[in-house]
């Protein structure tokens, strides 16, 4: 199988567009995260979202993004090396940054077919469900029951305290 491309959204707009009037372009699945330290718990979600169509597109949030999220000190991989991890999972066909705090942008961009989130959302709950609605995309749940996360892995990786106070 051959490596994903990472790449920008506009350039990949670009290539959609043209695949799109040449009618070329498969079914495009958007799936989008931090995925600040990887673990088997992202890499079943992108392995299920890619079941639902020809080409996943892996939006990634950019490291002001993740610090606006999750707080300083994250992440912890920057972003170029999340993304060529990323890039390098059989699933992964084109990953490409965003900066703002939803999809919207990326959505009405890329306009894949399906939109994929996290077994921690429903398609009710999903942020960009208006935006999906509108513009006719599918909303898919994908992945494990959602028992692993960078967070909680962060926390175990911390030694525990000292009862008896510092050394």
């Amino acid at each position: 199988m051959s490596q994903g491309q990472v790449t920008t959204r506009e350039v990949l707009a670009a290539r959609f567009a043209q695949q799109r009037a040449a009618g070329t372009l498969g079914r495009v699945v958007l799936a989008n995260g931090c995925f600040d330290l990887l673990h088997v718990g992202h890499l079943r979600y992108l392995a299920e979202a890619r079941s639902h169509g020809d080409c996943l597109v892996v939006a990634v949030n950019t490291d002001a993004s993740v610090r606006g999220l999750k707080g300083e000190g994250r992440p912890v991989v920057p972003y170029e090396e999340r993304a060529e991890l990323l890039a390098g999972l059989w699933p992964v066909d084109f990953v490409v940054p965003f900066d703002e705090p939803d999809l919207e942008v990326t959505l009405r961009a890329l306009l894949p077919a399906v939109h994929t989130k996290g077994t921690d959302y429903t398609a009710d709950t999903v942020p960009e469900a208006p935006v999906d609605r509108e513009l006719g995309i599918e909303i898919a749940i994908c992945g494990d029951v959602k028992t692993r996360s960078t967070t909680a892995l962060l926390a175990a990786s911390q030694p525990a305290p000292n009862p008896e106070g510092p050394d």
